[in-house]
């Protein structure tokens, strides 16, 4: 829109369809948005208004709400749904806190794409090849890239915890700063945003998909989650001496009991489970620990003010609006039923059946299709034209022929 237009308030209309447009283009059958496809209202938030500081000609970008003509949120829009849950929260003086951490490679140019992806060249001439995992050094290569990154993050008023090498070749991972989970969402969604654009700039390209490399640890998106109380700003995780409370508790059995329902809006990628399938700090399962990254659900060592359930399960591919929205349902669901989770793991650990979770797209397709609790916590409209958006998704990945059947399977009498 021209900046008169948007200046002189004028609407922008969307159809509602194009929140259930799948990855490759396409929309499932009309039935799951509306047979005659009506418009949605694009409302801009106005603390959501950008500058874009890497953009040589004027331009802004502005996070919009999807809203019916009549007004109400639509129900296809995942920022709406997590509004829905924040607001579900608020109607019991609660307010839920979140921090996301967002890993992410930086490659060369990919323009073969059945090629894998390599690092870039750095600064030095060469390109990474592993072993820099944490290192204070490692990202001098990419230096005027991660400059630019940090001014536009300014720029942009996106504050940062921490950001470092992860175990990956050429990975990172930045830390946002813990905060209102629709502000967290918007900024995590700002982040990618920012990186690929800032990435084009400099001829890198950044890729958030879940698992872009064999044998290398994949990219994850891990969601820390507390409760305060509205106006105090009480963690309601600890008592008053420092130990957990029962509603400590009941969240931790609300997220066990919805992780394998939710697990395709957690890993809505095929491309999801290549991460999931290798345990180490990827765990696909439900359990829960103090400090044990083999768990899904994992307590960080902290003081008892900062006291929080960090998700493990969704990666750096999850829509982010979608996967705290879902995170934060399950743990209200557990503390309005008063759900009791199971016993904490800890060191070395088999997965009880009861606890383990789908291990591919189809799988927990199947398994969300089936759930009450998301028909419940999100609408059957929401969930029916997810999966049938997701469902389209899969075929597509299944009307190809991989190299690795080629490689192996052609031989084979």
């Amino acid at each position: 829109m021209t900046a008169e237009g948007f200046l002189e308030g004028r609407r922008l209309q969307m159809a509602r369809g194009v929140l259930l447009q799948c990855i490759m283009g396409g929309y499932p059958e009309s039935r799951f948005y509306g047979s005659d496809d009506g418009d949605l209202a694009l409302v801009p938030d106005a603390a959501h208004i950008h500058r874009l500081p890497w953009s040589q000609q004027p331009r802004a970008l502005a996070i919009c709400d999807a809203d019916e003509l009549s007004g109400e949120s639509s129900c296809l829009s995942t920022r709406g749904q997590l509004k829905a849950v924040i607001a579900r929260y608020a109607a019991r003086g609660l307010a839920p806190v979140v921090a996301t951490e967002l890993e992410f490679f930086v490659f060369a140019p990919n323009t073969d794409p059945t090629q894998a992806f390599q690092p870039p060249v750095g600064l030095d001439g060469r390109r990474e090849d592993g072993f820099s995992a944490f290192s204070i050094s490692s990202n001098n290569g990419l230096r005027p890239f991660f400059s630019e990154v940090y001014e536009c993050m300014a720029a942009l008023g996106l504050p940062r915890d921490t950001f470092m090498h992860e175990m990956g070749v050429s990975q990172f991972e930045i830390n946002l700063l813990h905060g209102d989970p629709l502000l967290l969402a918007d900024q995590t969604f700002l982040f990618k945003h920012l990186l690929k654009e800032v990435a084009l700039k400099h001829g890198l390209t950044v890729v958030c998909m879940a698992k872009p490399l064999a044998k290398t640890a994949g990219s994850s998106m891990h969601i820390h989650q507390s409760v305060v109380e509205l106006g105090t700003g009480r963690n309601v995780f600890s008592a008053e001496a420092g130990q957990p409370t029962a509603t400590f508790r009941h969240f931790i059995g609300g997220q066990q009991a919805g992780m394998a329902d939710f697990t395709a809006l957690f890993a809505p990628n095929v491309n999801s489970y290549q991460r999931l399938c290798h345990p180490y700090a990827s765990p696909n399962n439900a359990c829960w620990s103090l400090d044990n990254r083999s768990a899904g659900l994992r307590i960080p060592a902290s003081s008892p003010v900062a006291r929080r359930v960090e998700n493990r399960l969704p990666g750096a591919d999850a829509n982010p609006y979608l996967a705290i929205a879902a995170s934060l349902a399950a743990g209200l669901h557990g503390i309005e039923n008063e759900l009791e989770p199971t016993a904490a793991i800890q060191g070395e650990f088999e997965v009880p059946e009861a606890l383990s979770l789908p291990c591919t797209l189809h799988a927990a397709l199947e398994r969300l299709k089936c759930s009450h609790l998301a028909r419940e916590l999100f609408g059957k409209e929401f969930i029916e034209g997810y999966i049938a958006s997701k469902t389209m998704e899969l075929t597509s990945f299944f009307d190809e022929i991989t190299p690795w059947e080629r490689r192996v399977l052609a031989a084979q009498a």
